[in-house]
């Protein structure tokens, strides 16, 4: 059987401005970018660490920044505290700073698009 993998399809209100923020936020690195005709970035494939998200450019089906997030994902990496403050400099609202809980240390984090992400990694097992 092959293998398979989930990518989050995000729905932003400026694909541009999500795509400098994701840089920014988690050093995302930009695989694949649809402009119209102006040059407006309407949809991206991004990647951080290896682990891949597209943002489309669709105000109404954006969630609001202050609403609960209509997409939550956890963002596993190998030092969640620095890639944690990284995002909050960037512009992130922190939700949950970083903690360690239920075998993970873990912070949550709102993007400036209303999307929530949980930045961790799962703690060694004695």
């Amino acid at each position: 059987m092959g293998q398979a993998t989930i990518a989050p399809w995000l729905a932003v209100s400026d694909a541009g401005k999500a795509l400098r923020f994701y840089q920014t936020a988690f050093g995302a690195a930009e695989l694949y970018r649809l402009e119209e005709e102006e040059g407006t970035v309407i949809i991206a494939e991004m990647s951080v660490q290896g682990a891949s998200f597209w943002i489309q450019k669709d105000p109404e089906a954006s969630p609001r920044p202050d609403t609960n997030g209509a997409v939550r994902m956890i963002l596993v990496v190998d030092e969640p505290d620095s890639l944690f403050d990284q995002a909050v400099a960037a512009g992130a609202t922190e939700l949950v700073p970083v903690q360690e809980g239920h075998g993970w240390r873990i912070g949550r984090i709102a993007d400036p698009f209303g999307h929530h992400w949980e930045i961790g990694k799962r703690l060694e097992q004695n």
